[in-house]
């Protein structure tokens, strides 16, 4: 059961919700194209993870004129 709002202060509300900031994710450089990438996920650039090519990148089509 919820304890009624009053009775818990904003300080101490604050205090328990102190460790739940949002951080930046960190970045580490792809081994095959040396891009930033976030650690232990697949290149968004070359689509490698771990030295083998595990996604394939869709190349974009370019515009023809109107």
């Amino acid at each position: 059961m919820g304890v009624p709002k009053r009775r818990v202060s904003h300080a101490r509300q604050g205090d328990r919700r102190a460790h739940l900031a949002i951080s930046v994710p960190t970045l580490e450089p792809c081994t095959h194209c040396h891009q930033p990438k976030q650690a232990h996920h697949a290149c968004p650039v070359c689509g490698y993870y771990n030295g083998r090519p595990t996604i394939e990148i869709k190349q974009e089509k370019p515009q023809q004129p109107a």
